[in-house]
């Protein structure tokens, strides 16, 4: 510490003259050493070497540094618990370490209580910590096996059993490395066991992981050792000198062993002989043979062995799966032969292999069967012709020079299939064609000459080696109105919505024939009179019991207008609707002249489900096509007057007494039809109504 004087000038103060003093402060021993920490706590292995370093512990003096008032020692006070087998001892850096042995078992955790004191001259201060050391346990006791359970045998060819199970004890502590324990199997060359350990338990779990055989041998031994995972180590004081460290004997060894002898037992695992199955000396074998072969011939033979010791090891061939029924197989020689003609082309035949399944099955109990496979090769010959995919096919009227296909197939390989030969036999000349005519797939070309209706082609295919075979093609020529396909239209394969049109038509053509017959008739009388909707007669007595038939029935032509002109539909100022709706109705008119009723129904039913023809257009022709059958229907059914036969009118009742009549009224409306009769009904009903309450 220093202090400065100053002398000034008394007129001018100006600084005459400067001193400084030093004042020296001597220090005492006013600071005790402090430690870093009060409390100091470490683990160390039990197999810890005497002399290692535990820890250091570290204090300081705030006394002036140099002299004795700041200068310090350390100094163990204490040590709890006291062992004659160690002693700890602390360097001037504080490093604590320690002589001799230490031992879990005797003490797991030994308290120093370490001071530092300084050197002061008057007086001496001193502070302490406390160092807390835990001794984890090492390996100095080694696992002994005590006793094993379970059965000691497996039965051969099984595998994934345990036939026994060891225990151990071990004195360290419980769950530590040191008590944990490894097993080991001596004698297992060929890698049939394996041992694990319970880790709740420390027992060794024997498996076998690979199957046993009986026939080599009854019993196996085996020598199963045991360890701990820890190495094992032991300590013992043997003499204290004064200086230095102790005399001490440590035995310390890793795992792999040196010296040291592990526990050991030995077991015998007997191997108890099970009925195991034939053998075949080869498992997938290949045969080759014409198919259509004669009935007895031999194709293969197989051979099984059974090493069994015991009586079971006689044993049968028999046929496991014969998907054709086509083999047989001699029980005691293994010889197979055909008992039916086999067919390269049979379903059963994959890419031209037969597969045939074939058993060994012992007389044991119970009984064991060995597998095996034989593969046939079928050796393809011309046995077959080729066939039409399909007997009919549709043809467009406006695909006058466009080829219709039709493919043909030969389940003969080649050079026995295809490509055919396709041929038209019959009077077909300026009327039908092939082009082309060679290949899986010919042309059918239709002449401008041939009109719509229905033809039986006679068809002939033949294969690359000539053989044929002629077939009848139903073809069905129709305009195509709607979609391609003429047969589509075919009533009989109608579903859903159709279905129910065809049910409704039937029943709408059956109601209008009632009501034809009872109201109007083709007579003389009537030769004026047309099927047109709203001429009811209405307000009239009709003279209607004229028994003689007329002899003007006519089928209107539905594709002309009341005037007798045909409708120009196909004018470019016709819109879209009524340009479909003369392409089909044309068809329908052309069936009713030809009396193709099976063509008009098809084109009756394209016009039904023709969705893009207004719902009036639709319904409008479908109306007026549906009445002129129903009186193409009534006029085919009318007979000339000469074949009637001659009977008198049948009188119901006289007139004036019509009241009395009930038979009738059960049939009559009192006040007419009920104006809901028709609310409820789909539009399928519209023709019917349109008949039945006039507008």
């Amino acid at each position: 510490m220093g202090l400065s004087f100053e002398a000034k000038k008394m007129h001018d103060l100006t600084i005459d003259t400067r001193l400084g003093i030093e004042i020296l402060i001597r220090d005492i021993n006013d600071n005790p050493p402090l430690f870093e920490k009060p409390l100091y706590e470490v683990t160390v292995d039990e197999d810890l070497s005497q002399g290692s370093h535990i820890h250091t512990v570290v204090a300081y003096d705030r006394d002036q540094k140099g002299t004795p008032n700041s200068t310090f020692h350390y100094a163990i006070k204490s040590v709890s618990p006291e062992s004659p087998n160690i002693e700890f001892f602390i360097k001037n850096t504080g490093a604590l370490s320690f002589k001799g042995c230490l031992d879990h078992e005797v003490a797991s955790k030994h308290t120093l209580l370490i001071e530092a004191i300084d050197h002061g001259e008057v007086v001496q201060l001193s502070s302490s910590t406390t160092v807390i050391i835990n001794v984890e346990d090492g390996n100095n006791h080694l696992p002994v096996v005590t006793g094993q359970t379970g059965s000691g045998k497996v039965k051969e060819n099984e595998s994934g059993v345990s036939p026994l199970r060891l225990h151990v004890t071990d004195h360290d502590v419980f769950q530590s490395k040191a008590w944990r324990v490894e097993y080991t199997i001596l004698g297992n060359e060929k890698g049939y066991f394996n041992i694990e350990t319970d880790r709740k338990t420390n027992d060794g779990i024997l498996t076998v992981v690979k199957s046993l055989d009986f026939e080599e041998g009854a019993t196996k031994e085996l020598k199963i050792s045991v360890k701990n995972e820890a190495p094992y180590f032991s300590c013992e004081v043997k003499s204290r000198p004064t200086i230095g460290l102790w005399n001490v004997d440590v035995t310390k060894k890793q795992s792999s062993g040196g010296n040291i002898h592990y526990n050991a037992t030995t077991v015998i695992i007997e191997v108890v002989d099970v009925n195991e199955p034939p053998e075949f000396t080869v498992t997938v074998k290949e045969a080759r043979l014409p198919e259509n072969t004669q009935i007895g011939t031999w194709v293969e033979k197989v051979t099984a062995v059974d090493q069994d010791s015991s009586a079971a090891r006689d044993f049968i061939y028999k046929v496991g799966d014969d998907p054709a029924g086509w083999m047989e197989i001699e029980a005691d020689t293994g010889d197979i032969t055909t008992i039916k003609m086999l067919d390269r082309e049979s379903p059963h035949v994959v890419n031209g292999f037969y597969t045939l399944i074939l058993h060994a099955m012992d007389k044991g109990q119970p009984p064991m069967t060995g597998t095996a496979t034989l593969q046939i090769h079928l050796i393809d010959i011309n046995d077959n012709v080729p066939k039409l995919d399909v007997n009919y096919v549709d043809v467009c009227l406006s695909d006058s020079h466009t080829p219709t296909n039709i493919s043909a197939t030969d389940p003969d390989g080649d050079p026995f299939g295809g490509p055919f030969q396709f041929e038209l036999l019959g009077d077909i000349k300026g009327k039908w064609k092939l082009d082309p005519s060679y290949g899986f797939t010919a042309g059918l070309v239709r002449d401008s000459s041939v009109y719509a209706g229905l033809y039986t082609l006679k068809v002939k295919v033949s294969d690359q080696q000539g053989e044929y075979g002629i077939y009848s093609l139903n073809t069905t020529v129709c305009s195509c109105s709607v979609v391609r396909n003429c047969r589509s239209r075919n009533i009989g394969t109608f579903t859903g919505e159709g279905a129910i049109g065809i049910i409704l038509a039937s029943l709408v053509l059956l109601l209008l024939v009632l009501l034809a017959a009872v109201s109007f008739s083709c007579k003389e009388e009537f030769d004026n009179w047309k099927m047109i909707p709203g001429d009811f007669l209405v307000g009239q007595i009709n003279h209607s019991n004229i028994e003689k038939p007329g002899t003007d029935c006519k089928v209107p032509n539905i594709f002309t207008e009341p005037d007798g002109q045909k409708p120009n539909y196909l004018s470019k100022t016709q819109n879209q609707d009524d340009r479909r709706s003369h392409i089909i109705w044309k068809g329908m008119d052309e069936a009713l002249i030809n009396n193709h009723t099976e063509v008009f129904w098809r084109e009756y039913w394209s016009m039904y489900e023709n969705r893009d023809l207004k719902y009036h257009k639709r319904h409008q022709l479908l109306d007026k096509s549906l009445r002129s059958l129903i009186q193409l229907k009534l006029c085919s059914l009318q007979e000339t007057v000469d074949d009637l036969p001659d009977y008198e009118p049948y009188i119901y009742a006289e007139e004036g007494d019509l009241d009395i009549v009930s038979d009738l009224d059960r049939i009559c409306f009192s006040d007419g039809p009920p104006s809901n009769l028709c609310d409820n009904l789909g539009p399928e009903f519209e023709p019917l109504a349109s008949i039945c309450m006039p507008p």
